[in-house]
């Protein structure tokens, strides 16, 4: 029987990849040596060991020696001075015949998570979107009628809105904006609505408050928004909520781009999974806190 603390251990080191993300936002800083390197500079031990934690963390019920050596390519031998290694340093346990990870990888995430800020964690997904769709992806929170940008990766593509972090637009008619807005109570959304007073940015700009909580309630049940031209004429933008492990949505991601680019059918199709997979990881921060 696994306790719940080794579970989510496991499946963070899973899903998120923790070195990954480490590696990847070590990269946004200054250094004085690349991370990667000539062959004869790499730990060949270090990079089998922590082949041996990825599988571990993928058989939640643990792994015989045997099974460990198959599913890494490593020698009986070399699998088992590992799996002690792992066991004599806390990140591992036996079981009889079966090796299991212990809650200490989550220990050290919660410690290095503690000057590690959401976004800061949330950037390596980020950056994966942006460049897997050759688009821009953003990040927002909101901010009573607005939302304000908190993240955000640049795109090679150019769309005529000037974004950057500290960037507020209304949240009515912006897909973060219906997506938070989605994940309040249907009195606060809306409150709000009448507070921001919609107006039409463009011909297609939904001002109407009842058509506007409408919206609101299907973007809540589908888990996504895509707008279509109401805050620029020519600009589409899906987003997809972030949310904490409370299920509270807290942020939202998104990728914006020209609608003589996609069309709203190829937008659903390809930009819809990569960001739900971003928020996922992104989410994964939460699990430790």
């Amino acid at each position: 029987m696994l306790d719940w603390a080794t579970i989510i251990a496991q499946k963070f080191v899973l899903r998120t990849n923790v070195f990954y993300v480490i590696f990847s936002y070590m990269n946004d800083e200054p250094k004085s040596m690349p991370v990667q390197g000539p062959a004869r500079d790499l730990v060949g031990s270090l990079e089998r060991g922590l082949a041996v934690i990825d599988v571990l963390a993928q058989h939640p019920d643990g792994l015989t020696l045997t099974e460990t050596a198959e599913r890494t390519a490593l020698t009986r031998a070399g699998a088992r001075r590992l799996l002690l290694t792992l066991v004599a340093t806390g990140h591992a346990r036996q079981d009889g015949r079966r090796f299991l990870l212990t809650p200490k990888l989550l220990a050290q995430m919660r410690t290095w998570l503690t000057g590690v800020s959401l976004w800061d964690f949330a950037l390596p997904f980020m950056r994966e979107v942006a460049a897997g769709l050759d688009e821009s992806c953003s990040a927002a929170i909101l901010a009573d009628t607005d939302v304000v940008y908190v993240a955000r990766i640049p795109g090679e593509r150019i769309i005529s809105m000037a974004i950057h972090v500290g960037t507020r637009l209304p949240a009515y008619c912006t897909s973060m904006g219906r997506v938070l807005l989605a994940g309040l109570p249907e009195r606060e959304r809306a409150a709000i609505i009448a507070r921001s007073r919609p107006a039409a940015n463009t011909p297609r700009t939904v001002t109407d408050p009842s058509a506007l909580l409408a919206i609101l309630r299907d973007v809540e049940r589908d888990g996504y928004s895509l707008v279509d031209g109401e805050l620029e004429i020519g600009l589409r933008s899906l987003a997809v909520p972030i949310k904490d492990r409370t299920g509270k949505v807290v942020a939202a991601i998104n990728v914006p781009t020209q609608s003589s680019r996609h069309t709203p059918q190829e937008i659903a199709r390809d930009f819809l999974p990569a960001l739900r997979h971003a928020a996922s990881g992104i989410e994964d921060f939460f699990v430790v806190q």
